[in-house]
């Protein structure tokens, strides 16, 4: 027994989807690159990047009261 072929009712794919991504599916990973771009070329405009960070600071508080 032969199996049928089935056949598509829509045209051959002209290499183009359908599928349209909403305005902020570009905007946000854009405005995202700019601002880490930014970071990069102007290191001054990092205030946090030169900050101690709050873990290392109670762990030197623990280290000293530790030692005493």
């Amino acid at each position: 027994m032969s199996a049928r072929m089935h056949t598509s009712p829509h045209p051959a794919s002209t290499g183009r989807s359908g599928v349209r991504l909403p305005w902020w599916a570009l905007a946000l990973p854009t405005l995202a690159f700019i601002t880490l771009l930014t970071l990069i070329l102007n290191p001054s405009e990092a205030h946090a990047a030169t900050a101690e960070p709050a873990i290392t600071q109670l762990f030197e508080r623990i280290q000293q009261l530790i030692m005493r």
